[in-house]
């Protein structure tokens, strides 16, 4: 089945079709100078839903993404300080130290959230060589000049520029976003390497001086070290679109003479209080937050499942508790199916698989998967043909389903007891009494299941 997504450049939904099989895939990675809130992993729970659905529909990835730990200022539009930067003189540790330190956070984050690892993952600071050699082919083509505060890329030469955003060259021009350097040539054009003054920490020799790379560049970069000239999907956040990833293809084209990229694709803000949850307001949550207030990587997992990457996606507690109990539920439906006799009919099995496959292929329409996956479970006798069926869903879905295992519960003396007296009264059929004494095992945060035969089952409510 061919996987279709959302091109944020044509504006219409369009068929991968990557070469020998093998999807090309470069998804922008975090920034390491402080924590990734739940709003930026939602990100990475989307460039993981991407590959998952790549591989769920019999495809194979190569999938590359950055670190970032150099060259990004505080404000996107290249100015401002480099913010790690700011963060070691906070902190008062090295980049490096800094880099490392919320990386593996980051990293744990994701690994916890069941988010697969990329082929590639690449920092900036790794790649210097290979980025000053980009800026040169950059230069050596016509699309770069150097000023006394370091190399631009001149946006005038590069007729597209704009496109993606929905801006044409004029428009760009009237939004001087950069700051003031008297020999830029046009207002729009951006830095690919910083001339670092004395006291700057993070800098390397260049051909122009020495200094640091542009935010924008080490993508270009990474992503031609690793995917080469072809790129079949590229995503990232919705605020990449206008200024990041606008420069990305104008690089790319300034080196290569062509478009690298077939896709782009791009996710909307997690919200919070009907605003985007950002560090600057001070609406910061993070799973290690959630953890502490009793919320599993797999409740937020299945949350951000909820929502169709392309929407915006509101965050409250009501919800979170929602997908917690659904996860729950999910799981006791999964168990009983695991353990069911009953067969399925193949025809529907297939049907099931199919709906599925295709929303899948749809832009990876998570929540539609969602209710494929409900009806199964709640809608057939209990069956180990469902509980494999769902387990192939949870391919895509990454719920770890395959791990949920019986919980075993330590009965105390005193419901057991209750439990008894209850099963009597049933057996002379008391039921009054049965009833009260049922009510009775509730209150004390228990459920009594009734079986065949007067036998019952006791659970932890």
């Amino acid at each position: 089945m061919e996987l279709k997504i959302f091109n944020s450049l044509t504006k219409q939904k369009q068929i991968v079709k990557p070469i020998d099989n093998t999807v090309n895939y470069y998804f922008c990675g975090p920034t390491v100078y402080w924590f990734q809130h739940i709003g930026n992993m939602r990100a990475f729970f989307v460039m993981d839903s991407i590959r998952r659905a790549v591989k769920y529909l019999g495809y194979k990835i190569n999938h590359a993404m950055n670190i970032t730990d150099v060259g990004h200022m505080t404000s996107d539009e290249d100015s401002g300080e480099d913010k790690m930067e700011v963060a070691a003189k906070r902190e008062h540790r090295s980049p490096e130290e800094i880099a490392k330190y919320y990386w593996d956070i980051c990293y744990q984050d994701m690994k916890d959230l069941n988010i697969e690892t990329p082929e590639h993952i690449c920092p900036a600071t790794a790649v210097i060589d290979d980025i000053i050699k980009f800026i040169q082919d950059i230069i050596d083509n016509g699309y770069g000049y150097i000023t006394k505060n370091g190399v631009y890329f001149d946006t005038s030469k590069y007729a597209d520029y704009g496109k993606l955003g929905g801006m044409n060259q004029n428009e760009k021009k009237f939004g001087a976003r950069i700051e003031v350097d008297d020999e830029k040539k046009n207002p729009a054009d951006f830095v690919l390497w910083v001339i670092a003054k004395d006291n700057h920490i993070q800098k390397w020799d260049s051909p122009w001086g020495v200094g640091y790379p542009g935010w924008h560049i080490e993508c270009s970069t990474i992503g031609n070290k690793f995917l080469g000239e072809h790129i079949d999907l590229h995503g990232g956040g919705i605020e990449h679109k206008t200024v990041h990833h606008e420069n990305e293809i104008a690089q790319n084209f300034a080196k290569c003479g062509h478009q690298v990229v077939d896709i782009w694709f791009h996710l909307e803000h997690l919200m919070f209080d009907g605003g985007k949850m950002s560090k600057s307001k001070g609406a910061i949550y993070t799973l290690s937050s959630l953890k502490e207030k009793g919320y599993s990587p797999m409740d937020l997992r299945l949350f951000y499942l909820s929502a169709h990457y392309s929407k915006p996606q509101n965050f409250t507690f009501d919800a979170l508790n929602s997908a917690k109990d659904s996860y729950s539920n999910l799981k006791k439906l999964l168990l009983r199916h695991k353990q069911g006799k009953n067969k399925i009919e193949k025809s529907k099995l297939e049907t099931y698989e199919q709906k599925f496959a295709e929303y899948v292929a749809d832009d990876v329409n998570a929540p539609l998967t969602l209710s494929v996956m409900w009806d199964a479970l709640k809608n057939n006798p209990e069956s180990a043909d469902i509980y494999n069926l769902i387990l192939k869903f949870d391919k895509f879905l990454g719920l770890r389903l395959d791990e949920v295992k019986e919980e075993k519960i330590s009965i105390p003396d005193e419901i057991i007891k209750i439990a008894e007296e209850r099963k009597r009264a049933r057996i002379n059929k008391d039921y009054k009494t049965s009833d009260l004494l049922r009510d009775e095992i509730s209150l004390l945060g228990y459920t009594i299941v009734d079986k065949p035969n007067n036998e019952y089952e006791i659970q932890k409510s």
